[in-house]
């Protein structure tokens, strides 16, 4: 709805209270009427009616304003279309793109697009980019004040200017299916919606840009954690780690078709982080069994990524590696030195990570406190319930 309504004002925040009207309204009117045969497309004509009101009265009081676009036909749909809307097939693909200008900070396109393209909350989206919640709600001020003082239009980019955009849309796509992955807060482990909307996104990107490695990259990625992501809990909802889940429910058409990817992907040049994080998901999902996983090929392929992408969350999921080809006591090392870096003093997994590490150390003492701090970093149920089953194990038998 949000899409429809922009490609008509071209100005994301007259669409968003135009949609958030059309809601009041529809509460007001389907209370008394009844729901209408199609809401959807209810909600979405309301929504463009009361933004083109809103610019027709804005242009009654500003002579001239460069956001503002022609109203569109009467019952048409606007004509923001340009080269670009004719070239990438779908509303929300084309509102991403959008949004993902280049005259915002790379991290600003992609919180803004996060939030206002594809509804995730800001707290959640504070948890993606591991800043506080109040750090990010003022990062999107500041990305929506921008717009508005530099004037930036929102006009679908051009087939010539998608390249400059291509690495942030990817990197919201990911993080949207990372944030349905696993939900940062709430009872359930999984958000369904977020993933199969992130999936969709990928498959339309691959096809849009078909010779682009990296959006192959992200399509695999996404195709392993969708091959086993029924597996991650069990029949009550509690979460299983990846040695406990049952290999044998794993959709093996969807790793079959990742890892043909993978492979073209790597064939065709040097790999870029997508493509990097596809394979060693791939090699997870190929291995008969956990024990059997070629762990040192994994940690070679953690080395590359690392070098290509120097993320502290990289490294931590690195020395989770270590600790399966050096030791745990190795991996504890390089975990405890992530932790004097401080860059992941939010990221709930370090904690949790270290006190793993301690727990197959002997050291009990020191994994109990460990899952403490891991419990005082999650908001999602499932997860609390798992790391305190996990501290519960630290405890010696009475």
């Amino acid at each position: 709805m949000l899409a429809a309504t922009v490609r008509v004002t071209r100005d994301l925040d007259t669409a968003e209270e135009a949609v958030q009207e059309a809601y009041v309204q529809a509460l007001r009117t389907w209370g008394r009427d009844g729901v209408p045969t199609r809401p959807g497309a209810w909600l979405t004509t309301v929504a463009r009616r009361t933004a083109l009101n809103r610019l027709r009265r804005r242009q009654t009081l500003e002579a001239k304003l460069p956001l503002l676009v022609e109203p569109e036909d009467e019952g048409g749909v606007g004509t923001g279309a340009g080269e670009g809307a004719e070239t990438i097939p779908d509303d929300r693909l084309r509102l991403i793109f959008t949004c993902c200008h280049p005259a915002l900070a790379p991290e600003a396109q992609v919180a803004l697009t996060l939030r206002l393209v594809c509804g995730v909350a800001t707290p959640d989206i504070a948890r993606a980019f591991l800043v506080a919640d109040a750090t990010m709600a003022a990062r999107l001020t500041r990305a929506k004040k921008k717009i508005a003082t530099a004037r930036i239009p929102y006009a679908v980019p051009s087939t010539a200017e998608l390249p400059a955009r291509v690495d942030a849309v990817l990197t919201v796509v990911h993080l949207l299916y990372a944030t349905g992955h696993t939900a940062p807060s709430g009872d359930d482990l999984v958000r369904d919606d977020l993933c199969e909307r992130a999936l969709g996104l990928a498959s339309l990107l691959r096809q849009l840009l078909p010779l682009d490695r990296e959006a192959a990259g992200l399509h695999a990625l996404l195709l392993v954690h969708q091959a086993r992501r029924a597996t991650r809990t069990d029949a009550h909802g509690r979460l299983l780690r990846l040695e406990e889940q049952d290999r044998s429910a794993w959709d093996r058409s969807l790793i079959a078709e990742a890892d043909r990817l993978v492979v073209a992907a790597l064939r065709a040049g040097p790999p870029g982080r997508f493509t990097l994080q596809a394979a060693i998901a791939s090699l997870h999902a190929q291995a008969p069994s956990y024990e059997a996983t070629d762990w040192p090929q994994i940690l070679t392929l953690y080395d590359e990524l690392l070098r290509v992408w120097p993320s502290p969350v990289v490294a931590l999921n690195r020395a989770v590696v270590v600790a399966l080809v050096d030791g745990p006591e190795a991996a504890l090392a390089e975990v405890e030195a992530l932790e004097r870096d401080g860059r992941l003093a939010a990221y709930r997994y370090l904690p949790a990570t270290k006190a793993d590490l301690l727990h197959r150390l002997g050291r009990p003492a020191e994994a109990a406190a460990a899952y403490r701090a891991a419990l005082a970093l999650t908001d999602n149920t499932t997860e609390q319930d798992f790391l305190t089953a996990r501290l519960e194990a630290t405890r010696p038998p009475s």
